[in-house]
């Protein structure tokens, strides 16, 4: 394969499905990565959040299919399934929450279950589903990204949801004084008003940079490894282009590396549910300042 030819593959299986306004004033989809760009901010990438919406309707489908089912005679092996899963993140909760609050298991199991579901279309061939998508709209250059979390607008606006949670429950547990407080008199503090009164920029600046680089870190993190992996599988599916030696190698290192993704994909999924466990009950905790 040509060195154009590769790099024209990479770009079009790192390009998202772009909907948004045209340079001619309309709105349509983009026909190339420069197009994308120029839509701005209000662009939509479907194909993220088609694929992510359809992940969040198999697990809630799922589960309620299971839930509706269940017995408590001998358990079938989705129940089975689905109650380990539940005692998993149930006691990862309970180890590590410590206020009252119910929304938490039930938000940790949702993040848990939909960020594997995004990560694990990783392992699926990076050109089958692409592929189908353009036969299906008989257009053989459509762009189409089947992983939403190598999308950082998609794990930015999970780790936004978890950010717009923690100042949620950190002003309702500890009300506006608490939280305002708890930026202005950490980490340095003074029994002396006026030196306090000095330190407060200080403290601000600190505890602002470290408040938002929760959310921040909690996307780039989930981005960046999955972004990573699909970057390797794509750059394994060239070498299937590039003659027998290269195809066979291609297809060894390309189950070697799947094997090893499986670890990633679950591995991302269960920081970032742990994260936004640790978050929250942070939010929960009551200062003495």
């Amino acid at each position: 394969m040509a060195a154009e030819n590769a790099s024209g593959y990479i770009q079009h299986h790192l390009s998202n499905l772009t909907y948004g306004r045209l340079p001619t004033g309309e709105w349509g989809f983009a026909h190339s990565a420069e197009q994308a760009k120029e839509m701005g901010f209000w662009a939509f990438h479907v194909d993220t959040l088609g694929v992510s919406v359809v992940l969040g309707l198999v697990f809630i489908l799922l589960f309620w299919a299971v839930a509706r089912k269940a017995t408590s005679g001998q358990p079938g092996g989705a129940q089975n399934f689905v109650e380990m899963m539940v005692e998993f993140v149930d006691g990862s909760v309970k180890d590590t929450f410590h206020g009252r609050n119910a929304l938490i298991a039930p938000l940790a199991l949702t993040i848990f279950v939909w960020v594997f579901l995004m990560n694990f279309m990783d392992l699926i061939p990076v050109d089958w589903l692409p592929m189908l998508a353009a036969n299906i709209a008989g257009n053989e250059h459509l762009f189409f990204r089947v992983v939403p979390t190598t999308d950082p607008n998609a794990t930015l606006g999970l780790a936004l949801s978890v950010f717009a949670l923690l100042l949620f429950y950190s002003v309702k547990v500890k009300g506006l004084g608490g939280f305002f407080g708890e930026l202005t008199l950490h980490p340095f503090s003074s029994k002396n008003m006026a030196v306090q009164v000095l330190l407060i920029p200080i403290n601000f600046l600190l505890e602002f940079v470290t408040l938002i680089a929760k959310p921040v870190s909690l996307a780039l993190r989930l981005f960046g490894n999955l972004y990573a992996g699909e970057l390797i599988f794509i750059l394994i599916a060239i070498m299937f282009a590039n003659g027998v030696i290269l195809g066979g190698l291609g297809i060894v290192l390309q189950w070697a590396w799947a094997v090893f993704h499986i670890l990633i994909i679950v591995l991302q999924a269960f920081i970032f549910m742990m994260l936004t466990i640790v978050y929250l009950s942070m939010a929960h905790e009551e200062n003495d300042h």
